[in-house]
């Protein structure tokens, strides 16, 4: 195997997971994306970085994303090299809307993009490798894969991923907090006990049910289907504002949750211009992209 091309250049799309009752399992990409170009050269890798995490990031090989391409050269038996590589960043980070999944994909699809056989990795390969980065396959799947997913693990550590049905004219809307509001999923998961009553995982188990089906087309049923047990409640100690979000759209009937870990909140719905106009009045910012159905795609 060789490397084969000057350049290479992806977008991957930004993601959500758990969606309520889907915890660790549920997945949604979204038309919002980043973008990273790369070249190979001889010499010092070096990362200029445009947007999000500019002047915080890495900008070396300790650089997710060149940590990531290097991965995906070596499972295809390829040389490895220095890189000049630019990105140009959107997705927040510990913003819970898929930031370390889009970085691990979007290393991984750069290495497609440069090798001489690109089936070297196809997208089955780039989904385990990136799942091992991430740790789990939640966001790693709408990621690669686009659309709404579910994932899990194999007992063997394999990971796996299926297509939900999804009505991809679904409104979406993304709650990012003041960049000062960010979570870590590690810090998300500490408040998380390591058991819960069975009446909640039964309670889980009928919500995501009924939100496969509300994705595929009975929005009637969004707000029954994004109700939680298993981990919302448990970080309201660390996501004050998001959960006062979450609770007060909630209440006003839209199918509010937290993305991720957050602080972000996902709402499955389009929201009123007043309920805007106040979320951005207190220093929020309303994204409202559509759903993207490809994945992460070479450009």
């Amino acid at each position: 195997m060789r490397l084969a091309n000057e350049r290479a250049a992806v977008r991957v799309p930004a993601t959500t997971a758990n969606m309520g009752p889907g915890f660790d399992s549920f997945g949604m990409a979204f038309t919002y994306y980043d973008e990273v170009e790369v070249r190979p050269i001889v010499g010092v890798t070096n990362v200029t970085v445009e947007g999000v995490g500019e002047g915080v990031v890495p900008t070396d090989d300790s650089n997710l994303v060149v940590r990531a391409l290097r991965a995906g050269l070596d499972a295809a038996g390829a040389p490895q090299a220095g890189f000049e590589m630019h990105c140009v960043n959107r997705i927040p980070h510990g913003g819970g809307m898929g930031s370390s999944a889009s970085a691990a994909v979007a290393g991984l699809m750069l290495a497609r993009g440069l090798l001489s056989d690109p089936e070297a990795l196809p997208d089955e390969e780039i989904f385990r490798i990136a799942t091992g980065f991430e740790g789990h396959p939640d966001n790693v799947a709408p990621a690669v894969f686009g659309g709404a997913t579910v994932a899990w693990i194999e007992a063997d550590g394999t990971p796996r991923s299926a297509p939900m049905p999804v009505d991809a004219t679904l409104a979406v809307s993304l709650l990012v907090p003041p960049s000062t509001t960010r979570l870590s999923t590690e810090e998300a998961r500490k408040v998380l006990p390591d058991s819960v009553p069975r009446a909640d995982a039964l309670f889980n188990t009928s919500r995501a049910a009924i939100l496969m089906l509300a994705l595929a087309g009975r929005p009637d049923l969004l707000m029954a289907g994004t109700e939680d047990r298993l981990h919302q409640e448990y970080r309201r100690g660390v996501l004050p504002a998001s959960m006062a979000v979450m609770d007060s759209l909630r209440e006003q009937g839209y199918p509010a949750v937290i993305s991720g870990a957050g602080p972000t909140v996902l709402v499955l719905a389009d929201m009123s211009q007043q309920t805007r106009f106040t979320l951005e009045r207190h220093g929020w910012t309303v994204l409202r992209p559509g759903i993207d159905l490809s994945g992460a795609q070479l450009v």
